[in-house]
């Protein structure tokens, strides 16, 4: 085992920090750096077209998920408005409404047969926030229940038009 004299240590110390401080040296360099304006730009554009490709191809199936929503909730309040039918021998009145499905409106023929938490727990909204409309007698049916769509407003077409339990 051969031992290194005092020169070949300092040779090899110094070799060493040179070592370190390229190193460092190539490190700041390339923090330095950074990117330039044009960079930035090119990747905030490719984001932007990313984004409208998908938001484009989203919203059309947003629109019919919250059109197959309404559809749903229709067919629940129709099954709940038949099995109030079942136990009074009528739908409720249009004073009575679709709360008489939630609570008991008091002036019921069999108040013994109303379910003690009605007959579902909470009347829904429409996806869109709006209170389902209920009309008895229907105009399509024995009752209309009415979704007005996006806008609230009665007609409308597309994503604006009325979702009802006569619609198909």
């Amino acid at each position: 085992f051969k031992q290194k004299t005092a020169y070949e240590i300092r040779l090899s110390l110094v070799g060493s920090e040179m070592c370190i401080r390229d190193s460092i040296y190539i490190m700041k360099k390339l923090i330095r750096k950074g990117f330039t304006l044009l960079e930035l730009l090119i990747v905030i554009v490719i984001l932007g077209l990313l984004v409208s490709l998908v938001s484009v191809n989203f919203l059309p199936t947003l629109s019919n998920a919250y059109i197959e929503v309404a559809k749903q909730d229709i067919a629940r309040l129709q099954q709940a408005l038949v099995m109030f039918k079942i136990n009074e021998g009528r739908y409720p009145t249009q004073d009575q409404g679709l709360d008489s499905l939630v609570e008991n409106p008091g002036d019921l023929r069999n108040p013994n047969k109303y379910p003690s938490g009605g007959y579902i727990n909470k009347l829904p909204t429409d996806p869109w926030g709006n209170d389902y409309v209920y009309v008895f007698p229907g105009q399509n049916s024995e009752f209309d229940i009415i979704s007005l769509g996006a806008d609230g407003a009665l007609g409308g077409e597309g994503e604006n038009a009325d979702i009802g339990n006569s619609t198909e």
